[in-house]
């Protein structure tokens, strides 16, 4: 295994069904690699606010920086542990709201669970186009064309990959929390805040109609997907689907 795959393996790869298969999500789904882009154009002094952000407001490191060989700059968030994609959706969309709600939407590119391995920088995109992982101070470089025009060498990238570092999955956690109030959206009006919501054994309010649900699977994961529901308690719903690990 080559320096760069080592580092590719460190911070984004998964073991998919077996001990050699390489993958960006494991058996059940769940990835290690969520990734923000922003094009049309790929402005840096915009996507910068963001990897400024998150380690300032949300104390995470600092995400891998990219030239998607395409039309958008990129951040790529390493996990240490894998999330259900809904989870990692949340939390790119909570940084959405939060970093780039003045910039439209077609702009944004969220990716999480629907990465292919081949898709990991760097990577050949057309005739002398390259994705490649690139330093701070040369992202405003690609804001007109965000891809290289040569093959980026594996040592280069591996060097500048060696300097991340995996979120945590408590600093995960917290960060999803911290980002709820803007990534639930909307803030309900003083009546409605004030209306009591009926309580009912086995549901909750504002999950499919405050309807009970005898399934408790059902349940968790219409709790889980619910963006009316506190960020706080779709964690948790997530965390109870996921499937045990074995050996802990």
């Amino acid at each position: 295994m080559t320096r760069l795959h080592t580092q590719h393996q460190r911070l984004y790869l998964t073991l998919a069904h077996d001990a050699t298969e390489r993958s960006l999500a494991d058996a059940q789904g769940r990835v290690r690699a969520l990734v923000l882009g922003l094009g049309g154009p790929a402005d840096w002094s915009v996507l910068g606010a963001v990897w400024r952000g998150v380690q300032a407001d949300l104390d995470l490191p600092a995400p891998g920086i990219a030239v998607s060989g395409e039309s958008a700059l990129q951040l790529w968030f390493s996990l240490a542990e894998p999330v259900a994609p809904a989870l990692g959706e949340a939390f790119l969309s909570g940084l959405q709201q939060r970093y780039l709600a003045d910039v439209k939407a077609a702009r944004v590119q969220r990716l999480a669970g629907t990465l292919a391995p081949d898709r990991l920088p760097p990577v050949q995109t057309g005739p002398e186009r390259w994705s490649a992982f690139v330093a701070s101070d040369l992202a405003a470089v690609f804001a007109e064309d965000p891809a290289l025009d040569f093959q980026p060498g594996a040592d280069a990238q591996a060097e500048l990959l060696s300097r991340l570092a995996s979120v945590s999955p408590a600093a995960f956690e917290s960060a999803l929390v911290l980002l709820q109030p803007v990534e639930a959206g909307t803030v309900p009006t003083a009546p409605e805040a004030a209306t009591p919501q009926p309580e009912h054994p086995g549901s909750h309010p504002g999950v499919d109609g405050a309807e009970p649900h005898e399934d408790p699977r059902r349940f968790l994961q219409a709790v889980m997907n619910d963006r009316g529901v506190p960020m706080a308690l779709r964690i948790e719903a997530a965390k109870a689907l996921l499937p045990p690990v074995h050996g802990a």
